[in-house]
């Protein structure tokens, strides 16, 4: 098989004309785009030099050099998703405190913040969605001034980092898993300071919770925990 290899600096339009081994010429037109013939099948991209690979055999194949685009993904997206998770050990003389909202009940969360599972896993959602360290990195609980502190100071830092990506709350999706108490009396509460946290329209912000059918330390009343999706929007 004959090979040659031709480069050209080219204006959109122009042609250029290469010969192979076997004496058998190939004019190439180099305006950008995609090209079939019988006997030559190239693509041209918008790019001013191109190195152009030719083998002659029986078909004539034309190979050009070089990505057409960028290999880099674009770090402004439309939109972004992000998921959460936490969960913790429920263990009397804590205060339960869900959603900046103190839900009553004979246990609480065993944390080095105040614990509260639905804003920890909301913080994680958000930073996940921005491709941002996790919670725990950002607030370490070996760092004392986090012990006891109010997770509300958590979720202001993520969505403040949101605002400065440019994105805003698209919709969020909360679920939380306990087997007591119930949290229906207090559910609309906590969605009410969830989105207002966020500052979100609570249209956009959606609730569930869920028992774990008396199933391991969630089902036993041992331990509390959450998942949440989100969707950020570019403003």
């Amino acid at each position: 098989m004959a090979i040659a290899t031709a480069t050209n600096l080219y204006t959109s339009y122009s042609p250029i004309t290469t010969k192979t081994r076997n004496n058998k010429s190939v004019s190439i037109p180099l305006q950008p785009g995609a090209y079939i013939s019988r006997h030559v099948k190239f693509a041209v991209p918008t790019q001013k030099r191109t190195t152009l690979s030719i083998s002659a055999a029986s078909t004539t194949a034309i190979q050009v050099d070089g990505p057409t685009t960028s290999s880099k993904a674009s770090k402004t997206l439309p939109f972004r998703v992000g998921h959460g998770f936490d969960l913790h050990r429920l263990e009397p003389g804590y205060p339960l405190i869900i959603g900046g909202i103190d839900v009553p009940h004979d246990r609480g969360c065993e944390a080095h913040s105040d614990g509260d599972v639905l804003l920890h896993c909301v913080v994680d959602a958000v930073l996940g969605a921005l491709g941002l360290p996790d919670i725990g990195q950002i607030f370490p609980d070996s760092d004392p001034k986090w012990k006891g502190a109010p997770s509300s100071v958590f979720i202001k830092e993520a969505v403040r980092l949101m605002h400065e990506a440019g994105y805003e709350i698209g919709n969020l999706d909360a679920t939380l898993i306990l087997q007591r108490p119930k949290i229906s009396p207090h559910k609309e509460a906590i969605r009410a300071n969830l989105s207002e946290l966020l500052g979100a329209d609570p249209s956009v912000v959606n609730l569930k919770a869920k028992t774990h059918e008396k199933v391991d330390s969630l089902g036993e009343n041992r331990s509390i925990a959450a998942h949440t999706v989100v969707l950020l929007m570019k403003k």
